[in-house]
């Protein structure tokens, strides 16, 4: 009888500590999410930061959106979230889009934009239509679209990303600065580009300084102008500044009062954004944001120089997703086609 009591109690101290070994694990395991991560439970601060993303899906030009997507995921192994912002109308083509691709392993949110929050604050003769596509104002009202993010990444559509996005988004802001952009006088190699297709690099191109609510800001027109098409944007400060409120007082004066210069059409977003950013923001690496590839359709960049750039941007009329355009070899290596078909692209041979 000794033994078999003794096996049995044996068999019942198995029993206790197997259980035992069960909850510990159950307490102590590290989520499955993190397992390949080195994780200390006690400081959240070590976890993996989110880099929020926003990107417009625009019709007719969303091709411009995923292929700046899949440029930013394929280039880095951080935590992104994208915000892809559409009107109504647009955003079951760009949701089906994603879901339908490689994309769909992406982490993103759809958001809507309301283009009534501009009635009454865009005058309607800008000498390019297409900037006064509502989204193109998206940027003014990130606050309003991006609530739990002290940090943002705002990019226009028509840029590819060829570094890790991280690298921007750790882009420092100095104490009291809502946001940094790129100087449009900040590269030696951008200025021959700009001279030869005729650009405009300062306020003068942007302000119309005739009008005496220009001068009053004293400004020279001399200043160089930066390009709000790559923002890094601290939200605290950007509500603490009501920054979105100052932009719309501007776009509603330039209704009463025309006081955008004529001489470019990318004033209409950008005007407002260099009367309340001047002096105000702080700098991102020039290498994060190469552009002007849109401004001609045959002047060219050096191929070393753009393999060695960390952004490019197709800004101006030239896009490279339709046809004539620059450097579209480099764009297309991230393009996506479009499941349903809807979206093309213009090419000589179609």
């Amino acid at each position: 009888i000794l033994p078999l009591v003794s096996v049995n109690q044996l068999l019942l101290l198995l029993l206790v500590l197997t259980v035992c070994a069960i909850l510990y694990n159950k307490v102590h395991q590290v989520p499955l999410a993190l397992r390949n991560e080195t994780v200390d439970l006690d400081s959240p601060e070590e976890m993996e930061e989110e880099i929020p993303v926003v990107i417009c899906a625009a019709a007719g030009r969303m091709g411009a959106a995923v292929a700046a997507i899949s440029s930013i995921y394929s280039n880095t192994e951080a935590n992104v979230l994208f915000y892809i912002v559409g009107l109504k109308t647009t955003i079951p083509h760009i949701r089906k889009w994603i879901e339908n691709s490689k994309l769909k392993e992406i982490k993103f949110k759809v958001v809507e934009f309301n283009p009534m929050v501009l009635k009454g604050k865009i005058r309607q003769d800008a000498s390019r239509p297409e900037l006064l596509q509502p989204l193109n104002f998206v940027r003014f009202y990130l606050p309003l679209l991006i609530q739990k993010h002290e940090k943002v990444i705002y990019l226009d559509d028509d840029v590819i990303v060829q570094g890790d996005i991280q690298e921007l988004y750790d882009t420092k802001l100095a104490p009291g600065h809502a946001a940094a952009f790129s100087d449009d006088c900040d590269l030696p190699s951008t200025h021959e580009m700009v001279r030869s297709v005729g650009m405009q690099n300062t306020y003068m191109g942007f302000l119309d300084y005739r009008k005496q609510a220009v001068r009053d800001l004293g400004i020279s027109p001399s200043t160089c102008s930066f390009n709000p098409g790559v923002i890094v944007a601290n939200m605290t400060e950007w509500k603490h500044q009501r920054i979105t409120k100052q932009l719309e007082k501007w776009m509603q004066r330039n209704v009463e009062e025309n006081l955008y210069s004529s001489t470019l059409g990318g004033g209409v977003a950008t005007s407002p954004m260099l009367i309340v950013f001047h002096g105000k923001y702080s700098s991102i690496n020039p290498m994060w944001h190469i552009r002007h590839l849109g401004w001609s359709p045959d002047a060219r960049y050096s191929e070393q120089f753009l393999q060695e750039a960390k952004l490019l941007h197709w800004n101006g009329r030239y896009k490279p997703w339709d046809y004539p355009s620059v450097h579209t070899d480099l764009w297309e290596n991230w393009f996506i086609p479009d499941p349903s078909g809807k979206f093309k692209l213009t090419r000589p041979d179609s």
